[in-house]
C-alpha cells in the first residue's frame, strides 16, 4: 500500500489574551487531538496553528514544542486573516501527516467556542473511539 498525505483540522477559544489562557486551550486541542487520533509524530509531515489578530500573548506552537515528542516536529504559526463578524480569540490547526491507511478515521477536534464553525465535526455528533497516541521512540 502506497503512502498518503491526509490532513487534520481544529479549533478553539480561549477568555483571555494571556499565555495561561493560550496554553491551557493549545494544551486542551492537542490533548484532544493525541487522545482521539492514532498518529504517530513521526509521521506529522508540519502543523500551522492560525490565530486571530486579537491574541498575540504566546505562539501557540511554543506551547506544542514543549510536549513529549513535538520538538521535532515542524510547527508554524501565523495569523488568521480578519472578518468582520468572525470568531474571535480564536486558534486554529491543520496537521498534514503521512499514512499508509488512506481510509484512517481522523477526528477534528473542535472545542470551545470553535465548536460552532464545524458542528458537523464535535465529537457528540461522531461515533469516534478513544484511541491511544502512538509516541514516536
Amino acid at each position: 500500500m502506497e503512502w498518503k498525505v491526509r490532513a487534520i483540522r481544529g479549533a478553539t477559544t480561549v477568555t483571555e489574551n494571556s499565555v495561561a489562557a493560550i496554553r491551557e486551550a493549545v494544551t486542551e486541542m492537542l490533548d484532544e487531538l493525541e487522545a482521539y487520533n492514532d498518529l504517530d509524530l513521526r509521521e506529522i509531515v508540519s502543523v500551522t496553528f492560525s490565530v486571530t489578530q486579537d491574541l498575540d500573548a504566546i505562539f501557540p506552537a511554543a506551547i506544542a514544542r514543549q510536549r513529549p515528542h513535538w520538538s521535532n516536529v515542524p510547527l508554524l504559526d501565523v495569523q488568521q486573516m480578519y472578518v468582520k463578524g468572525s470568531l474571535k480569540r480564536c486558534i486554529r490547526l491543520l496537521i498534514h501527516f503521512n499514512t499508509k491507511d488512506p481510509l484512517v478515521k481522523i477526528y477534528h477536534p473542535y472545542l470551545r467556542q470553535a465548536r460552532h464553525l464545524r458542528p458537523d465535526l464535535s465529537l457528540s455528533s461522531t461515533t469516534m473511539p478513544l484511541k491511544t497516541m502512538v509516541q514516536a521512540k
